[in-house]
């Protein structure tokens, strides 16, 4: 993580910039300023550190009364909320300020509860771990000399909650490692005992030491970099480099964060937790522009891991609601994070002082080849009859560090109106020192001399509020069923029929239900009050996620108590403004008694969801069972899911998508032709040493039918 940490210094004091000209635009670096600025001078008394100053967004109601009519309508008012510490005072300061009054609109002390940690935060750790008395004697005991601690490392994690401890002191646990040399890679070289940090005070208040003793390995670290590759052999030589080139430019407009694509049109924001929200997303259907989602974004997650020797019980990082998605973002790089025609989206947040910190190339906007996007060929002429359009896919991508791991989110537009959610997680395992006699018990992987990797989950919460044509939704459940009629009955001679059955839920208690594989369990967000001509079924997007893996952890442990939005995988409640966390507002040291966030909201289970304002918050995620080939850094892994058109559109919104070969059976016909020619082009041919003359089929100067995709001379 500390790599990532010590960017901060290199991230550029953000300059003033013009207010913000779109409602859900997030916070300028002005705005920021000018936010504590007015908290400052209102507590001039409190010696205040700032840990959250971010949009709150605007009221649901306020902004679509707003964006029906920008004229006569006022823009809703910007307001930031605030979360401050107080110097020996405990708890948070929480409050509203309204940026446009310039006033704070209300300021109060929520006490029991602790704030996320920030990139400062976590910084201090490792600085006095250094220098502690009581840590250097651990090291020594391990084997660490003493004239050596500046090669001791640590990963700051939050503590999750320990009984000892309770919520009123601010805490981190240090994951402790050592590197021969800054070079190195210190996940080949953990420590055994790990010290317990005060952030406040900057005090280590005690440390965890195992009962069996683990001696810091002597052999040589596992490295990723230049010098190791080499030492391997070296890199591959026969990489062939591929250019991606528009030489027409992108496909995309964008009018401030508002951006135009192949018919969808919506903004994109970026917050210190969520990261990327995308809000308003709209497509235009033939002029026709109909809204399909108000607001989605990943609203929590959570990496519980499978060791239950203390103090591994207290590693399960909930990675959005303990640091921060935006707060752990890349500055991304062209050529390497993202790669063409590249539109990028900084990203503001403040300092401790209230300073704001700007983080370049925070989002990337691009757009990739999508393969086919439809086609067909008919069998009666020799496949001459043919069709086919290549797509072409949106993609708004960051990337954020969560200690040792990489998260890469990739949301995805397609032409077919489909929208895709793709996490690719890589980085490195989190690792724990094992004695070369040692056994895993199951619950890890030895993935290197001395390295024991423990089996973890990764469980992604997405909120999505549709607005499938307008703001009353409901959800269904859909299960590929058989007729329950038996084999020789009237209804179902042949025993083949099946169907799916759609069971629209009621009440948030209805709606709270798990991922069935052996029915293909999808769920549909339908507009009820809007069927199609055709089918007569409802309007609706689509919910396609099969990586839902269950929550782990028992029932009645601590994971299960704190992480209670991961207990299934689909959840349904009301809308309620600004109502975003799952696991609730303040996830650091919470006991999980009582579980806060969606037990809270869905209550007794008996809150209305049908044919109202709805949101549907989704678990996904993978279990990952560790192996060498994930170390010394881990192969991207990816997961998906899909919001496709269900009953939405009249036909194929795709169908205007211009081909890439099309031949009718008329145009066959008439132009004699029996067998589609080659369309091999000169690179390809020299890559083979095929000569041109021998690829080419029109011709040695290239003229007649072959047009512009024959290259010969």
């Amino acid at each position: 993580m500390l790599e990532r940490l010590s960017q901060i210094s290199s991230h550029t004091r953000a300059s003033a910039t013009p207010a913000a000209a779109h409602p859900l635009d997030p916070l300028s670096a002005a705005e920021i300023k000018a936010a504590t600025a007015i908290v400052k001078a209102a507590y001039a008394d409190k010696a205040l550190a700032f840990n959250v100053v971010s949009l709150a967004d605007p009221r649901k109601a306020e902004f679509l009364a707003w964006q029906a009519d920008p004229e006569k309508v006022a823009k809703p008012a910007r307001e930031v909320d605030i979360v401050a510490l107080e110097a020996g005072v405990s708890g948070v300061w929480e409050g509203i300020v309204d940026l446009t009054a310039g006033k704070v609109s209300s300021w109060k002390l929520i006490q029991g509860v602790q704030p996320i940690l920030t990139t400062e935060d976590l910084i201090k750790v490792e600085l006095v771990i250094r220098k502690d008395p009581k840590v250097i004697e651990q090291c020594v005991i391990s084997g660490v000399p003493a004239d050596e601690m500046h090669k001791v490392y640590c990963d700051p994690w939050t503590i999750g909650f320990d009984e000892r401890f309770g919520t009123e002191r601010r805490l981190q646990q240090a994951i402790m490692f050592y590197r021969s040399d800054e070079d190195d890679s210190q996940y080949s070289h953990p420590l055994d005992f790990c010290p317990i940090f005060d952030t406040e005070t900057g005090e280590i208040i005690a440390i965890d030491i195992p009962p069996i003793r683990r001696p810091l390995s002597k052999r040589k670290h596992a490295n990723f970099h230049s010098k190791a590759v080499e030492e391997l052999g070296g890199y591959r030589d026969n990489v062939k480099p591929i250019v991606v080139t528009q030489p027409e430019g992108v496909s995309f407009n964008m009018t401030g964060r508002e951006i135009e694509w192949q018919n969808f049109k919506f903004h994109i924001g970026f917050n210190y937790r969520e990261g990327i929200v995308l809000n308003n997303i709209t497509y235009n259907d033939h002029g026709n522009v109909r809204p399909l989602f108000y607001r989605m974004s990943l609203s929590e997650m959570v990496v519980p891991y499978g060791n239950p020797d203390h103090p591994h019980q207290r590693k399960h990082a909930f990675d959005l609601g303990e640091y921060g998605g935006g707060y752990m973002t890349n500055s991304l790089a062209l050529g390497c994070d993202c790669k063409g025609v590249i539109h990028y989206l900084d990203a503001a947040f403040p300092d401790r002082a209230g300073e704001p910190i700007l983080i370049k190339n925070a989002i990337c906007i691009h757009e990739e080849d999508d393969g086919v996007l439809f086609k067909h060929s008919d069998f009666r002429d020799n496949y001459t009859t043919s069709i086919l359009a290549r797509g072409v896919k949106l993609v708004v991508s960051q990337i954020f560090t969560a200690a040792n791991y990489e998260y890469m989110v990739y949301w995805i537009f397609h032409m077919d109106g489909t929208i895709q959610l793709e996490i690719k997680l890589t980085g490195i395992l989190n690792t724990y020192i094992m004695n070369d006699d040692e056994d895993t018990r199951g619950f890890g992987t030895r993935v290197y001399p001395g390295v024991n990797a423990h089996n973890h989950q990764h469980l992604f919460s997405l909120r999505i509020n549709p607005m499938i044509d307008g703001v009353e939704n409901s959800v269904q459940m859909v299960d590929a069923v058989r007729d329950p009629n038996p084999v020789g009955s009237k209804e179902n001679y042949y025993g083949n029929a099946f169907f799916p059955k759609a069971t629209v839920f009621k009440t948030t208690g209805e709606a709270v239900t798990d991922y069935d594989g052996t029915t293909s369990r999808t769920w549909d967000m339908i507009n009820p009050n809007k069927k199609h001509p055709y089918s007569g079924k409802p309007a609706s997007y689509k919910l396609v996620s099969r990586e839902a893996t269950p929550l782990l952890p028992k029932e009645g442990s601590l994971v299960w108590k704190r992480a209670a939005f991961a207990r299934h995988t689909i959840h349904v409640t009301p809308y309620v403004d600004r109502q975003f966390y799952p696991a609730g507002v303040y996830v650091p040291q919470t006991s999980g008694e009582p579980s806060r966030g969606l037990p809270e909201w869905i209550g007794d289970g008996s809150a209305n969801i049908e044919n109202t304002d709805i949101v549907l918050w989704h678990t996904f995620g993978i279990t990952h069972f560790p192996a060498p080939e994930d170390f010394p850094i881990m192969p991207a892994e990816p997961m998906t899911l899909l919001l496709r058109p269900r009953n939405f559109f009249l036909q194929n919104p795709a169908l205007d998508v211009p081909p890439s070969y099309i031949m009718t059976t008329s145009g066959a016909r008439a132009a004699g032709v029996t067998a589609v020619e080659s369309l091999t082009d000169k690179a390809s041919r020299l890559a083979f040493s095929e000569t041109a003359g021998s690829a080419c089929k029109c011709g040695s100067d290239c003229s007649g039918t072959c047009g512009s995709s024959c290259e010969c001379k």
